[in-house]
């Protein structure tokens, strides 16, 4: 199945620290190259802050128009591919492996949105997805007739991304929405790789693009009842959507402004209930009449979220808000009011969440409700039949709404929802998935109260063993290959006694304990989980006999504790991600889950941003380390509140203008804290010149710092690779995933002191 998926205060004391501060032996009698890595200019910069002088001597890269800075960026891809070219067979393998895992062609199942049925695949060869549709039943000869006198073909191409890549160069379909009617579809484009998105509108009937907008930074879009008027928002300067547009589908249609927040510190987006009935976000409009007036759904809070629905007459909340007398234990809890009696906000408190019982989505049918829930750190979904049976009573439990629990296979890592569009549908679409059992769609029929396996993704190229097993309540068969790899949940005990949860994957054949390498991988930040789903490419160092590990720290979402356990890893809180993850790895030594020596980590993003911080409090604690567009010299670019999503960071952060703030930051920032003379681990940094997220100039400055402070010799160690086409998430094509997994597990390889015998086995064979 392809996913589509299209983020207490512990201050540092360098005086208790240092005990952590080791020197590791130097490693570059392994990796002797006759290259010399770059040296950048230096610029003498000094700034003050809170009373404190800092100086910066390359604040220069943050020119991004500045040709040395291009210049140097090219130099160190130079040495990145002087550094890895004993690597080049080894690379051209494990692409070919993981190309190998892919079907010739992969698709989604289709799923049904009124008459139509909606689906995309990357057709054999190539390498980017195409969205179609049909209409359902098209097979039968009353529909290929009406098809025939409509002008329609049985299949109808609606978007397809080879394309626009063939015609720009790069790809980065943002948005998709469709017309209530079926007629048009509304997108944005990017063909830069800045996720600076334009607007287009395309005619399905004629396949005629009818209106394209030179507005730059679209974000959302939402299309009206009539199916002519569509609502978008657009970005400021800094890339926070501030501003709602109406326009029409002609190509001279006007665009209207509707809304504008002035509020530095909030985004604005803009989405339809799911009846079609409301448009939403903090206010709301009637569908029908987009262009009257606003209303205020519910007063704004800071920390408060809402998620609105709208069924027969009442608006459905879901909220976090504070209750008085009532701990919401990071949960939230399900409110409703009258359609009708919205100006007077008189909200009723229908659902509240039971004990040790986390509600966290809903999603919302004509008859039926779907919660998302956690139990006791599991995760559950069940459906309530529609309209709620309250009986004149406030509030009520789930328990006694008769609800019915989706059977759901043990051991699973990630449940995620269909998109689920059709109001009127009785069926829920979820794909299943876990490191070891290949994606399953599956369809819970909420009337019949049974589950339908649809699709299960096919596994090739994969030397384990495919199992059968009836994990679902109705005996359901699903293929699994747990017989052949391990996939273990553990907890770690925190530095203050918080349970961390690990999962812990391996090859019961070719791992040897205690003695193979490890990869950690972390992320940490804005409540976002791991991704613990199918991975194809693992294989490739799983049967290597490498062990793959998902920490789920504080800041990410995943610990089982809700809204609390990010907000355990937030602002004054943020050290605890970084303590969590040092635990993480020490444990997987300590318990024989690695060599001490091949430990390795990943972190992308704020990931990077965990990782590399982690590498300054113990630069002897990982072998190697990759850097995917890493977050890591936030204390330098929170400072600076015109750059691109700063201040909406200050929530997730804190705001370094305020120094208690910027004593907490600065603290653990990675490009502050790079300690003098010690020996860090090799490096892969990978950067992209457009990244509107992670500018450039922050893997740029890392790696000059690192080279110019740390060790002399483990220096040669680091690598900055920088692609100079693409944005935030890189090419994002099907093969060049493989290409670029490939080139990073070879670095690993490396890394540890096993390509010497990747060469023999190959010598061997």
């Amino acid at each position: 199945m392809l996913r589509f998926r299209p983020l207490s205060y512990f201050p540092f004391r360098k005086s208790s620290l240092r005990a952590l501060y080791f020197s590791s032996s130097c490693k570059t009698g392994v990796f002797l190259h006759s290259t010399e890595p770059p040296v950048p200019k230096k610029v003498p910069f000094t700034f003050s802050v809170h009373g404190q002088t800092c100086r910066d001597d390359y604040r220069w890269m943050s020119n991004v128009k500045d040709p040395e800075l291009t210049r140097y960026l090219h130099q160190e891809n130079s040495y990145a591919e002087a550094f890895m070219s004993d690597t080049v067979t080894l690379r051209r393998k494990l692409d070919a492996e993981m190309r190998s895992r892919m079907p010739p062609k992969i698709s989604t199942h289709p799923e049904r949105w009124g008459p139509w049925l909606y689906y995309q695949y990357i057709p054999e060869g190539k390498e980017y997805p195409i969205l179609c549709r049909k209409l359902e039943n098209s097979d039968g000869w009353v529909t290929k007739t009406l098809n025939y006198v409509k002008g329609r073909s049985e299949e109808e191409v609606l978007l397809d991304w080879n394309e626009i890549a063939k015609q720009f160069g790069y790809v980065h379909v943002g948005t998709c929405r469709v017309s209530p009617d079926h007629n048009f579809l509304a997108y944005t484009l990017d063909t830069i790789g800045n996720e600076s998105f334009f607007l287009q509108i395309k005619d399905l009937r004629d396949g005629r693009n009818v209106h394209t907008s030179n507005i730059q930074g679209v974000v959302s879009l939402v299309w009206a009842q009539d199916s002519s008027t569509l609502l978008y928002t657009t970005c400021d300067e800094t890339h926070r959507p501030f501003r709602v547009f109406c326009t029409g589908v002609r190509a001279d249609a006007s665009d209207a402004l509707l809304f504008t927040e002035s509020d530095l510190n909030c985004c604005v987006d803009i989405t339809s209930t799911k009846d079609g009935l409301h448009l939403r976000k903090v206010y709301v409009m009637d569908a029908s009449s987009p262009r009257d007036k606003l209303q205020v759904v519910r007063k704004r809070e800071s920390g408060v979220q809402y998620f609105l629905e709208h069924h027969f007459g009442y608006f459905y909340m879901l909220t976090n808000a504070p209750l008085e007398n009532r701990d919401l234990r990071g949960s939230y809890y399900l409110m409703r009011c009258r359609a009708a009696d919205l100006p007077i906000l008189d909200w009723q408190d229908i659902i509240l969440p039971g004990k040790d019982i986390i509600i966290e989505d809903m999603d919302m049918f004509n008859g039926h409700l779907v919660l998302s829930l956690q139990e006791g750190g599991s995760f559950s979904v069940c459906s309530l039949e529609m309209p709620l049976a309250m009986n004149g009573k406030h509030c009520i439990n789930i328990e006694d709404l008769n609800p019915w629990y989706f059977p759901l296979p043990s051991g699973l890592h990630s449940i995620t929802p269909g998109s689920n569009h059709d109001f009127q549908a009785h069926l829920y679409r979820m794909v299943l998935s876990s490191p070891v059992m290949p994606d399953i769609v599956v369809d819970c029929d909420m009337l019949k109260r049974e589950v339908i396996v649809v699709h299960q993704e096919a596994v090739s190229g994969i030397s384990g063993k495919i199992t059968s097993g009836s994990n679902l309540e109705e005996n359901l068969t699903l293929n699994d290959l747990s017989d052949a790899y391990s996939c273990l949940k553990r907890e770690v005990i925190s530095h203050d006694g918080v349970h961390v949860p690990l999962t812990i994957l391996y090859s019961r054949e070719a791992w040897l304990n205690g003695k193979s390498p490890a990869l950690l991988l972390g992320y940490g930040a804005y409540g976002e989980v791991l991704d613990k789903g199918w991975q194809a490419h693992h294989f490739s160092l799983l049967d290597r006999g490498w062990a793959i590990v998902y920490a789920d720290v504080r800041g990410g979402g995943g610990g089982g504790g809700g809204l609390l356990w990010h907000q355990a890893g937030t602002g004054f809180n943020k050290i605890n991600s970084m303590y969590d993850f040092v635990a993480c790895a020490n444990y997987l030594v300590r318990e024989g889950y690695c060599d001490k020596s091949k430990l390795c980590a990943m972190g992308c993003s704020a990931g990077g941003l965990l990782v590399s911080a982690c590498v300054n409090i113990n630069p002897d604690l990982f072998c190697a380390v990759i850097l995917k567009v890493p977050f890591v010299d936030i204390c330098n670019t929170l400072l600076d509140p015109k750059l691109p999503l700063t201040v909406m960071d200050y929530e997730e952060f804190g705001d370094p203008r305020i120094e208690s703030q910027y004593n907490s930051i600065r603290s653990y920032s990675p490009y502050d804290n790079i300690h003098s003379g010690n020996c860090y681990p090799s490096m892969l940094v990978t950067a992209s010149f457009h990244d509107s997220r992670v500018g450039i100039w922050e893997a740029a400055k890392w790696v000059a710092k690192i080279r110019e402070t740390t060790c002399p010799e483990c220096s040669h160690l680091v690598i900055l690779k920088t692609n100079m086409n693409a944005g935030h998430f890189g090419e994002g094509g099907r093969y060049s995933q493989c290409e670029e997994m490939a080139y990073e597990y070879a670095f690993l390889i490396k890394a540890v002191g096993l390509l010497r015998d990747e060469t023999s086995q190959r010598s061997h064979n």
